[in-house]
């Protein structure tokens, strides 16, 4: 996991994948306790998982793909 651990928090580093997923939004790097609260508030993503299911990123990302 060498490469996704600089995209963690330290405390998460070596984490298995489905605690990753499970794990709350702050655990990756660069995303604060504020900001995992405005998402939970704006769109009710609570972990890692949520955030990389959710439709409206998932629909950004795909308009972005089809940009390039």
């Amino acid at each position: 996991m060498g490469d996704l651990a600089s995209k963690l928090d330290k405390a998460y580093e070596g984490k298995s994948v489905a605690d990753l997923a499970d794990a709350p939004v702050a655990a990756l790097q660069g995303v604060s306790d504020s900001d995992a609260e405005h998402l939970k508030s704006a769109f009710g993503i609570k972990t890692v998982r949520d955030l990389g299911t959710n439709k409206y990123f998932l629909w950004a990302q795909s308009i972005a793909k089809l940009a390039e």
